[in-house]
Order: structure tokens, then C-alpha cells, then sequence
């Protein structure tokens, strides 16, 4: 178990990299031990706190990487390589007990486009401007 829990660290350290490369610019909304999630600085959810954008998370049997842009984005469901695909869970979650340097790359990019998608999101709870 000993192993287990620190390939566990071992990947959250690798996947939280890949999200603290975007702090400058999003709003880091939990950094402890075994968590790390980050939010939009500008848009809000239904109850007016930063809108989630992404984490990482050590569970108790893998480590969880929720990316929310693609729970709202069908095109870039479509560039989920094969690899990432057989992690994934559900629509925005991808779960490693373990993570090869060709998955960091692949999440990194598919983090980048995910989060260059989400600059001007249609959330359901925003109202039209009127003109």
C-alpha cells in the first residue's frame, strides 16, 4: 500500500503542475495536500462564487482530474486521444493510479484547449444582455 500511496503522490505532483501552470491567470481556490482545484477569477456559478474550472484530487483508489470545459464542450470531447479515454469518467474526470509522461503531455494539451474554451462559456443561468 505503502507503493500504492506513492505513486498517488507521485501523480497528483505530476498532474498538479499541469494546473499551476495556469494560476497567473485563474483564481486557486484549494491548494492542500492531495488537492488542488482552480476557478474562473471572472465568471460565476449559480450562487455567485468562482466558477470551477479544474482539479486534481487524491481519492482513496486512484487520483481524480476533473476538467470542467469539457463537460461543456462536445468538440472537445472529440480530441480526448485514445489513452485518455481509457481513464476517463463520465464526461470531465479522468482517474490514474499512476501517470506515463505521454499522459502529462496529453492532458497538458487537452487542459491548454480546454481552458482556452472557457473564456466565454454560454452558462445556463446568464441572463442576455440587452442592447
Amino acid at each position: 500500500m505503502s507503493n500504492e500511496k506513492g505513486n498517488f503522490e507521485a501523480t497528483f505532483e505530476a498532474l498538479r503542475e499541469v494546473l499551476v501552470a495556469y494560476s497567473d491567470r485563474l483564481l486557486v481556490t484549494v491548494d492542500k495536500p492531495g488537492d488542488y482545484q482552480i476557478s474562473s477569477r471572472t465568471l460565476k456559478d449559480r450562487t455567485g462564487r468562482p466558477l470551477f474550472v479544474a482539479a486534481v484530487q487524491i481519492k482513496k483508489n486512484y487520483v481524480s482530474y476533473h476538467l470542467l470545459p469539457l463537460y461543456m464542450n462536445a468538440a472537445l470531447q472529440k480530441k480526448v486521444s485514445p489513452e485518455l479515454k481509457k481513464r476517463k469518467q463520465g464526461k470531465a474526470c479522468f482517474n490514474f493510479t499512476e501517470i506515463a509522461p505521454e499522459q502529462i503531455r496529453d492532458i497538458a494539451g487537452l487542459t491548454g484547449e480546454c481552458i482556452e474554451a472557457f473564456k466565454n462559456p454560454k452558462l445556463p443561468w446568464d441572463k442576455p444582455k440587452k442592447r
